[in-house]
């Protein structure tokens, strides 16, 4: 299994945040999902913001976060927007 900084948008930061929840690897991150492992995320880390969901989405489509089609970031948003509440 490679390491889940092997993803687009994956630095060491974000893998240790994601270790911390259960997330090891990159098939892990992928069967999750980006709203779950975002959830346990900020769970654990309160501070972990949008552009974190975003680089999870893009991890996992394989793209840089920016590049993410327009409706992907504004469900994301909607979906980030909805845990401050």
């Amino acid at each position: 299994m490679s390491g889940l900084t092997s993803m687009k948008n994956i630095g060491k930061e974000l893998e240790r945040k994601l270790t911390a929840v259960g997330v090891d690897s990159p098939e892990a991150l992928t069967e999750l999902g980006a709203k779950h492992a975002f959830f346990k995320l900020k769970e654990v880390f309160p501070q972990v913001c949008l552009v974190h969901l975003y680089a999870l989405e893009g991890a996992i489509q394989d793209l840089e976060f920016n590049s993410l089609p327009e409706d992907t970031k504004q469900d994301l948003k909607e979906f980030s927007d909805f845990l401050k509440r």
